[in-house]
């Protein structure tokens, strides 16, 4: 979820940090020391590809990163031992009891938590104070001026780009300011918008009108009914939001000219 700018943009040029080893390469060598960066550095790669694209099995985590098997099971079995990430099984689609379950890894809440969430306490801390000296009202107003900033950076490019679009481009916006969106149809012809990663989870959880000014937010963007299945600041894996098919919400919307005649009718 979007940290709806609380004075608190972490800057998405460099990945977030995340601390994936206990080594400390100072006191080695050179050579020693230039080694262990490096497998920090692709640590990180890891555990961000698994946040953003997890579940995911370890083949692809190899063809992403260009690793051969060892080297991602040399992460992997890093990364479990420290706690940041979890196997999960999945059997592929159509199989029915046979072979062996595909294995994949998923990001725990410790290693979500790895990655620096700049301001977090801060944020927190203003909020309670908001609610406690002007109420629950206060917050959730506080919250949907905040998100109007989002709607009012992204509205004039929603409407350039054909309704049948606009999640992708909706994720693909998110996923610019760091909150590894992504896009995918459902099977009764909706979307389903996802958002891999929090900056504001912990704060979320305390203020869920932060979500909903999200939700709302999304809606007005999108220009069809939305609804929130999952948030991470509820304890899910991911941020999940239905988006209704543009086609189906039109067919189901009122016409007005026909309701204004029909209450007309009915007046007489």
């Amino acid at each position: 979820m979007p940290s709806a700018h609380v004075q608190a943009n972490t800057p998405t040029a460099e990945p977030p940090q995340v601390n994936v080893g206990r080594a400390n390469p100072v006191a080695l060598g050179p050579a020693v020391s230039a080694h262990i960066t490096s497998e920090r550095g692709t640590r990180a790669r890891v555990a961000r590809l698994i946040l953003e694209h997890g579940p995911v099995t370890a083949a692809a985590l190899g063809e992403r990163l260009g690793l051969t098997p060892a080297a991602v099971r040399r992460h992997l079995d890093a990364l479990l031992a420290d706690g940041m990430i979890e196997p999960r099984t999945a059997r592929p689609r159509g199989q029915r009891g046979r072979g062996r379950p595909a294995k994949l890894f998923a990001i725990t809440d410790d290693g979500r938590s790895a990655f620096v969430h700049a301001y977090d306490d801060l944020a927190g801390s203003a909020l309670r104070f908001l609610a406690e000296r002007l109420g629950e009202e206060a917050v959730s107003e506080f919250a949907k001026n905040q998100f109007s900033g989002l709607v009012g950076r992204l509205e004039t490019l929603m409407r350039e780009v054909p309704a049948d679009q606009r999640v992708r481009v909706l994720a693909e916006a998110l996923s610019a300011e760091g909150y590894a969106a992504s896009a995918t149809k459902t099977g009764q012809g909706g979307e389903q918008l996802c958002q891999h990663h929090c900056p504001v989870a912990h704060v979320a959880a305390a203020f869920p009108q932060l979500c909903e000014a999200e939700t709302e937010a999304f809606g007005q963007l999108l220009g069809t009914p939305v609804q929130r299945l999952a948030t991470i600041a509820n304890g899910d894996g991911v941020c999940t939001t239905h988006v209704s098919s543009p086609a189906l919400a039109t067919r189901q919307a009122p016409n007005p000219i026909t309701s204004t005649s029909t209450s007309k009718e009915s007046g007489r």
